[in-house]
């Protein structure tokens, strides 16, 4: 038996090293196949990460849900701790925006511009590597402090893969960077770290307590507290560990996701109603994403990258843009904006996550109050897309007027799909993850990933939300060609696209 116990504790510790090789090459990977375009390596991320997850299942490694490989679903569950830093930086630049505060240039760091990997400096891949450490080892001491995944396999061994998380995260700083005050930046790391597990906690106990009330995910208390953070710390420089996660969190999270989603490939197409939300899904992408862009384009007379990746990537809480836009793929402008317009949204989910979760409890649409929220979502669109029009190159002007169009073309869409969605035969978990997919909505994915609409959701989101990210290579060839171009974005295949995107909806409601 001590043999037993001592072959299943190395097993498991093998799963560390198998987690690791699988997703950190997979991110380098993508930023070789895409060096030297504008284009961005989630793309490829996408590709690598769906097929991986299928081949496993195929050559009999796994089962769907790769049950088999505890530290990839592990990892796919740190969603939040990416998005708590983004809402951080959000808050940041939201406060300096509002209250007109002078951009301060950060010295601390001269990152290192030595190639390691083709497409990837020195620097960039310590950021990978450390953001694979701090999900990891972040994770592993949440759910320790709170007691949560207790049935898990990996429970009893969460000390032991929150030290190694953060131990090893701790340890990796490039030294071939230039760093002011080592000392300082290796505390600043430390009490970065320190702040996400404290956000983490206390938006677990506050959606804790507010749950007999209302069902608001834990997401949200995080998006708020990390916001609010992020305005009254305006003048925080960034540590190592807000750097690495705001380079590498999101294509790592996502790269598990999308190796969890491939598994259930083969088992989710044998599910009844399985076709409608995968088209529904797909067509989604199109109408909402260029449906977006061709709004600005028309109405707002801009087709530059550096507001329509932004203000897309806030109005959908789109993860494949946040993700591009916060690593730089779109440029600097965009990487400034990406954290505001990301944050915007978020506090409309009061109204999101309030009635999706009263929705979730009747089985059926509130519809009333979804139809009140449209009105608002197409005032603040045709609101904003006048004010853009006007600002004339100003960047405050631009960025207030993103503001209202990624909160305003949010709503249309969040609610505007799901009552669509409400009018066919789909059930409301169903239509949930279907809207989540269209959109490729991060919030609405992590709420739907704790279990709002119930367990077989949860454990099916990973691949309805991953399924739609292969419309990506015409979203993110788009872009690249926009950037290509001086970040203007060529107009009639947008139009085109969103039109497609228009019948398919259609025919994904009426056919199915």
């Amino acid at each position: 038996m001590d043999i037993a116990e001592q072959i299943t504790s190395l097993q498991l510790l093998n799963q560390f090293w198998i987690l690791l090789f699988f997703l950190i090459p997979m991110v380098i990977i993508s930023r070789t196949v895409v060096a030297g375009t504008r284009y961005s390596p989630i793309l490829i991320i996408v590709i690598f990460g769906l097929s991986l997850g299928y081949i496993l299942v195929l050559s009999d490694v796994g089962t769907p849900g790769l049950g088999e490989f505890p530290f990839v679903n592990l990892m796919a569950g740190t969603t939040i701790i990416a998005l708590t830093v983004s809402f951080f930086v959000g808050g940041q630049e939201l406060r300096k925006i509002l209250g007109n505060k002078e951009e301060e240039t950060d010295s601390m760091v001269v990152p290192s511009e030595e190639e390691t990997v083709l497409g990837t400096t020195r620097t960039q891949f310590i950021f990978i590597l450390r953001s694979f450490f701090l999900l990891l080892g972040i994770e592993g001491l949440s759910r320790m402090i709170l007691g949560t995944g207790q049935d898990k396999m990996l429970s009893t061994y969460y000390p032991l893969i929150a030290y190694i998380g953060l131990v090893c995260a701790i340890i990796f700083i490039d030294n071939k960077a230039r760093i002011t005050d080592k000392r300082l930046y290796i505390r600043k790391g430390l009490l970065e770290i320190t702040a996400i597990l404290a956000v983490l906690l206390l938006s677990y106990h506050v959606a804790q307590i507010v749950q007999p009330l209302i069902a608001l995910p834990q997401i949200f208390f995080a998006m708020m507290i990390a916001a609010g953070l992020g305005a009254v710390l305006y003048r925080w420089t960034f540590g190592p560990t807000i750097r690495a996660l705001l380079f590498g969190g999101i294509p790592v999270v996502l790269a598990a996701n999308f190796m969890v989603g491939g598994s259930r490939v083969g088992e989710a197409f044998t599910i009844d109603g399985m076709n409608a939300v995968l088209a529904y899904g797909f067509f989604g992408q199109l109408l909402w994403m260029f449906g977006g862009i061709a709004l600005l384009m028309y109405f707002a007379r801009t087709s530059h990258a550096r507001n329509l990746a932004p203000g897309m990537a806030g109005a959908l809480s789109h993860s494949g843009l946040t993700g591009a836009c916060t690593a730089g793929d779109f440029g600097n402008t965009a990487a400034k904006r990406a954290p505001i317009m990301i944050n915007i949204p978020f506090f409309g989910h009061i109204f999101v996550f309030s009635i999706l979760a009263i929705s979730a409890d009747r089985g059926s649409l509130w519809l009333w109050p979804s139809f009140i929220l449209v009105t608002i979502g197409v005032v603040l669109t045709v609101l904003s897309l006048r004010n853009l029009r006007a600002a004339n190159g100003s960047d405050k002007k631009e960025v207030n007027a993103l503001m209202q169009f990624s909160f305003g073309w949010q709503i249309c869409a969040v609610f505007g799909g799901l009552t669509m969605l409400s009018l066919s035969a789909m059930a409301m978990d169903y239509g949930a993850m279907a809207q989540a997919s269209a959109i490729s909505h991060f919030g609405l994915f992590a709420a739907i990933q704790e279990g709002m609409f119930g367990n077989e959701a949860a454990l099916l989101i990973p691949f309805i939300f991953s399924m739609p990210f292969l419309v990506h290579p015409l979203v993110f060839y788009m872009f690249g060609k926009a950037m290509d171009n001086d970040g203007e974005m060529p107009v009639k295949p947008v139009y085109i696209m969103a039109l497609i995107g228009v019948v398919g909806i259609t025919a994904a409601l009426l056919i199915f």
